[in-house]
């Protein structure tokens, strides 16, 4: 009875091992993730081992480790944990061939196996921008593109116009198990690309942040002057300046002053320094076109100003009479002004002429017909009186 007890028991004691081994003996493992010359720990873990061994393969089928065996001739591959419930080991200096399906197998029977799946990220080169060379000259097409290679999966490109986003075409191509992305813009350049910076900015998840590369224009351009005076209502006796203000690249010089198109009257009270034209005390005499004119090797420009000096203490305006392109005080205002009363003048007194010419005729009158036959002026009333039945010869005569 007892031996027919102690064989229960042992029978039920295997039920137990083989119960748990059959639910608890199922190794877990985890995907891994790591950047292209970075370490990839491999895990494998079971909840119940009873003395079996854990083992390690890599995407060939290859065994790297059998328990804390090593089975591999990698200097890349360490063991970093070896137990009954764990095998963990490392793979350093991780290269994109590194990536794929690795197997944990447990050896019971029958074997147990999990699979982890090690990702590979390719870190994008740094970007380079080509195609553009400097300088470019107003007017020019100019292409701008950049290029990074290495980049797994395929990075993104992005523009930038100074702060403000632009978008290029992209352009993607495999070399091997990795990408090499481009980026091309391709626009006409004008004087406001002068100084601007292009950046192009590549993004990956292998990066902590974008990697950047920046190119200035720069623009050549014919010049572009402008004349500034320093008073609104010029008047004798005042101190003046004229500025040349230039623009172009490369920079026009040097700049050449003149007056009604010939040369600066030789006074002492005019001084040139460079953009500027100082007359130190004006004058009547000064009144004229002034010019500035400065070239470089795109082109020439020019720029007038139309000096009127007012008598000292004329009342003085708020706006520039001499602005660029104005004749002194608003001589065409006043003009078109006059000519309006003028002609609203002629045309009432055109108007009054025809008036008066319709309306003005010969009367004939009693006291002037009596008055024709009589010898004084008494005889003429009592002629006219007597005369009534002649009032129908009453006459007008109009023109």
């Amino acid at each position: 009875m007892i031996a027919q007890q102690r064989v229960v028991l042992l029978l039920l004691g295997l039920w137990s091992s083989a119960f748990k081994g059959g639910q608890g003996q199922f190794p877990t493992t985890q995907n891994v993730t790591v950047v292209e010359g970075g370490t990839a720990n491999m895990t494998c873990r079971v909840e119940y081992n009873d003395n079996t061994s854990l083992q390690w393969s890599n995407p060939a089928q290859q065994t790297l480790f059998f328990g804390d065996k090593k089975a591999l001739r990698d200097n890349r591959i360490e063991l970093v944990r070896a137990s009954w419930q764990e095998l963990t080991i490392s793979v350093n200096d991780v290269t994109l061939g590194d990536e794929g399906l690795y197997t944990c197998s447990l050896f019971t029977m029958p074997i147990k196996i999990t699979k982890a799946y090690l990702t590979v990220l390719g870190v994008p080169e740094r970007p380079e921008i080509v195609g553009f060379t400097k300088p470019a000259i107003e007017g020019d097409m100019v292409t701008l593109t950049c290029a990074s290679a290495g980049s797994k999966p395929a990075a993104t490109i992005r523009w930038f116009r100074n702060d403000k986003e632009v978008q290029g075409t992209k352009e993607v191509n495999a070399t091997g198990k990795s990408f090499t992305v481009r980026s091309s813009l391709q626009f006409a350049v004008d004087r406001r690309d002068d100084g601007v910076a292009y950046t192009c900015s590549v993004e990956h998840q292998a990066l902590d942040k974008p990697y950047q590369t920046t190119e200035v224009l720069e623009v050549h351009y014919a010049p572009h002057l402008e004349i500034t005076c320093s008073l609104n209502v010029p008047q004798e006796g005042m101190y003046m300046k004229l500025e040349c203000l230039s623009t172009g690249n490369p920079i026009p010089e040097p700049v050449l002053w003149s007056k009604d198109g010939g040369e600066l009257p030789d006074v002492e009270r005019m001084i040139v320094e460079g953009l500027e034209l100082t007359i130190t005390t004006l004058n009547k005499t000064d009144n004229g076109t002034y010019r500035c004119q400065a070239s470089n090797h795109l082109g020439t420009s020019r720029a007038e100003y139309i000096l009127f000096v007012y008598a000292k203490g004329f009342p003085g305006s708020t706006t520039d009479p001499n602005a660029l392109g104005q004749v002194g005080p608003d001589h065409a205002l006043v003009g078109g002004v006059v000519a309006v009363v003028v002609f609203i003048t002629l045309c009432l007194t055109i108007l009054l002429g025809r008036y008066l010419a319709r309306h003005k005729g010969t009367y004939l009158t009693h006291e002037a017909k009596g008055a024709d036959d009589a010898p004084d002026a008494d005889t003429a009333i009592i002629n006219a009186e007597g005369n009534h039945v002649h009032a129908e010869e009453k006459k007008e005569y109009f023109i």
